[in-house]
């Protein structure tokens, strides 16, 4: 019980039994009054208390059996099937009639239909901590695949075999070698996106994060495959003799002979705007465009000493909030994470009529940063060149009132949702062009995530 049991005060004097014992029988058959003597009768009326709040609690369960019974019970599901797996699984993807696990010691590939395992990649014991998968269609699956050391693995399998292409962020030297922080692949295979951290390739100086993106030449593999149907079997061969001891610049060149993927994008985080070093509106307008597009706001006539000014003349008005918050820091840091998404053909990406376009091949990704109020788009139809811009100028640029918080594009990569620090949610519809709703949430709410269902 939850409660302690209450003592029921005695009865009054009035209710006790003055006449004999003898008679009391046929004065009082039914037993209306007390006749039991203290302290007999507080004991009884403890007793009966006991029994009636047990009932009452017990037709209170019974009203809520029935009542549950009533309801909806949803279905359970069991498993069907097990596959064991060496060491631990620590990611998985399908693609197709395969699951593809990522082990604590490399990849294993797994029929759907019954579980049993077709391949597995274990030459370097290496630890894959995530991986995406995408049909290729002709019994081929391209894989990109994270270890712990943050690299980038990317794999062909065919015919159930995996076949090792390149390490996208591989470096000979150890102490200059990037990390992965995320890693998103096309729908269809074409294109793969991979957010680094660490020490910039091809730059003097270096670079926090910076996102590379790579065109992946999956018709060329396939015709690859049809012309040496023996590159499978021959990997299988090299793979059950190799050991952990293989260094990464010897595997990525030695597994398949394969068309390598090109990078077309090296994309930094946006530097912090600082004061203009134009002597006139002319030297700044010489250094626009057309004017068809918003830019990144960096060609503008605001001279350090006026920024300095407004930012003496905001201390002093809000001295006590600032004080409340904390010393604000002087200078801003430099982004190091990013949200991006490949996207389909639209009127938001506005392609050249010399550009060849394909309805379900991703012709720009969306790039925005941590605290950036820009929402940035490349596209992805240009010309290969042998030295890639490490800092291209974005072809479309939407300014939003508040920094990107988080966004979604919804799996038929139509609609396009951005959330904003200041909880305002915009849905897109890409293919129109315009805004289909904005929603505002309440202002103490900070929006991480969001989602299409």
């Amino acid at each position: 019980r939850k409660h302690p049991l209450e003592i029921p005060p005695p009865s009054e004097e009035e209710d006790w039994l003055k006449d004999d014992e003898e008679d009391f029988f046929l004065q009082d058959p039914d037993r209306k009054r007390d006749a039991l003597p203290q302290p007999f009768r507080m004991v009884n009326k403890l007793v009966m208390t006991v029994f009636e709040n047990a009932m009452e609690i017990i037709e209170r369960r019974e009203m809520l059996r029935e009542a549950q019974k009533l309801k909806i019970q949803p279905t359970k599901f069991f498993p069907t099937a097990e596959f064991q797996v060496t060491g631990s699984a620590n990611c998985l993807a399908v693609s197709g009639k395969y699951i593809f696990v990522g082990l604590s010691v490399g990849l294993a590939a797994f029929k759907v239909s019954d579980c049993t395992e077709v391949c597995a990649w274990d030459a370097v014991k290496t630890e894959i901590c995530a991986i995406h998968a995408s049909d290729l269609g002709n019994e081929c699956h391209v894989l990109l695949a994270v270890d712990e050391m943050g690299l980038v693995w990317l794999f062909c399998f065919h015919k159930e075999n995996f076949l090792l292409i390149k390490i996208l962020n591989e470096m000979e030297d150890i102490s200059k070698r990037s990390t992965s922080v995320e890693v998103v692949l096309s729908p269809g295979g074409d294109y793969a996106g991979v957010l680094l951290q660490g020490k910039c390739r091809n730059t003097v100086y270096n670079t926090k994060a910076w996102l590379e993106v790579y065109r992946l030449p999956k018709d060329s593999w396939l015709n690859e495959m049809e012309k040496n149907p023996g590159a499978a079997e021959a990997c299988r061969e090299r793979r059950s003799s190799w050991t952990s001891a293989v260094q990464n610049s010897s595997i990525s060149h030695s597994d398949a002979k394969l068309s390598l993927p090109v990078l077309l994008l090296q994309v930094k985080p946006p530097k912090p705007i600082t004061g203009s070093s134009f002597k006139s509106p002319l030297d700044a307008l010489k250094k626009v465009d057309d004017g068809s597009m918003l830019g990144l706001g960096y060609n503008h006539l605001i001279k350090d000493s006026q920024w300095e000014k407004q930012e003496a003349i905001f201390c002093s008005t809000y001295r006590e909030y600032l004080e409340a918050e904390g010393e604000r820091e002087g200078k801003e840091e430099i982004p190091r994470h990013a949200t991006f998404h490949f996207l389909l053909p639209s009127r938001i990406l506005q392609v050249g009529p010399e550009m060849k376009v394909q309805p379900d091949v991703p012709a720009g990704i969306s790039v925005h940063w941590d605290g950036s109020h820009n929402l940035c788009f490349y596209l992805l139809n240009r010309p290969v060149k042998e030295k890639v811009d490490s800092d291209p100028k974005p072809d479309v640029v939407w300014p939003c009132a508040a920094p990107i918080a988080c966004s979604a594009v919804s799996s038929c990569s139509r609609y396009l949702a951005l959330a904003c620090e200041d909880a305002t949610i915009t849905v897109w519809d890409k293919h129109l062009g315009y805004p289909l709703s904005v929603t505002a949430i309440l202002e103490e709410r900070f929006i991480r995530s969001i989602h299409f269902l």
